[in-house]
């Protein structure tokens, strides 16, 4: 199932990759996280499944303590960076529904500022352990590694490490993607009726946000059902008693989680489909619109240009009628003057 699971991630995030390659220039700020998603999901069945399944048909762990720390590390730092980047693209959500003003001010430029502070922020959380704070070591099942979540039973600095990790690395990014979406589903509601009314194109490009808007929720719902139950497994074994879960059952939220990379290719897939959709309707109604117009402004232009003829002619008639009465008062004159 692992094998199969990897394969599936990596061709698919592969081919997403891939795709966003050939539109580079014309990636929007929220494909560009999209594609950040694809990064981390791609990282991990790259560099951190591999390992699992060597272990898997060994039975054990077999990399060793140093092989121990890079697998939990990179899990983990993949991990954290692919929830940080939903949390952006759920902000970005939020001010592009809900703050028009801002959502046309964030270009692609701040996309990649945000990239970097993202990759930034799972650097530092996931180090942490490799300098002293906290460490890594194997689950309980012995093929593959994790944060030691154990080390809240054995001290308080275990105990303090833990709850940051848990509030700074799951419990934050959670509430705010939880508050972005809530906002944007109530502003969805109260604006439906207002933006019918508005112009088509405008109307198109709101219906297309908000598509979009949903395929993001799910995204993140996804990997939210993915990993909420490996962390309260973590959170369990940390603060409760480790030994009560059977290791039966410790392993099914860890293939669980794993399982985040290898269905998000599909929903991308969905995303692309949606948007080409949209773009087309959206192209043909602003191509139909045009030709309304065009046809509009011909139409008044002939009509403009055939007034114009009309009063020509009537000030050229009015002018030449105008000099044939001067010219017979001019003979009628001169005949007098003979007589």
């Amino acid at each position: 199932m692992l094998s199969y699971g990897r394969i599936l991630s990596t061709f698919g995030n592969g081919y997403v990759l891939y795709m966003s390659s050939r539109r580079k220039k014309k990636l929007r700020p929220a494909e560009i996280m999209t594609i950040n998603l694809a990064v981390c999901d791609l990282g991990i069945s790259v560099v951190g499944k591999p390992f699992t399944i060597i272990s898997c048909f060994c039975h054990r762990w077999v990399f060793g303590w140093f092989g121990c720390r890079w697998y939990g590390w990179a899990g983990f730092f993949f991990g954290c960076g692919s929830l940080i980047t939903m949390t952006a693209v759920s902000l970005d959500r939020y001010l592009k529904i809900c703050y028009l003003s801002y959502g046309v001010w964030l270009k692609r430029k701040h996309a990649y500022i945000c990239l970097a502070v993202i990759w930034a922020y799972a650097s530092f959380w996931t180090t942490m352990p490799l300098v002293g704070l906290g460490d890594y070591a194997p689950e309980p099942f012995g093929t593959s590694c994790t944060l030691d979540w154990w080390l809240a039973q054995a001290s308080g600095g275990g105990q303090v490490f833990i709850l940051s990790i848990l509030f700074f690395c799951l419990l934050l990014p959670t509430a705010v993607i939880v508050f972005s979406y809530a906002k944007i589903i109530a502003k969805v509601k109260s604006s439906s009726k207002e933006v019918a009314h508005f112009d088509s194109r405008i109307h198109s490009s709101h219906v297309l946000e908000v598509k979009l808007t949903k395929v993001a929720m799910l995204i993140c719902a996804g990997f939210l059902i993915a990993w909420i139950p490996y962390a309260v497994v973590s959170v369990w074994s940390a603060f409760g008693r480790p030994n009560s879960i059977p290791i039966q059952l410790s392993v099914v939220p860890t293939l669980l989680a794993k399982s985040a990379a290898m269905y998000n290719p599909i929903i991308y897939q969905v995303i692309d489909y949606r948007f080409a959709c949209c773009q087309t309707g959206g192209l043909r109604a602003t191509k139909k619109k045009s030709l309304e117009d065009f046809r509009l402004h011909t139409v008044t232009a002939v009509r403009k240009s055939s007034a114009v003829v009309e009063i020509h002619q009537e000030s050229s008639s009015r002018f030449t009628s105008a000099h044939v009465m001067d010219g017979e008062s001019h003979r009628n004159d001169g005949d007098c003057g003979k007589k």
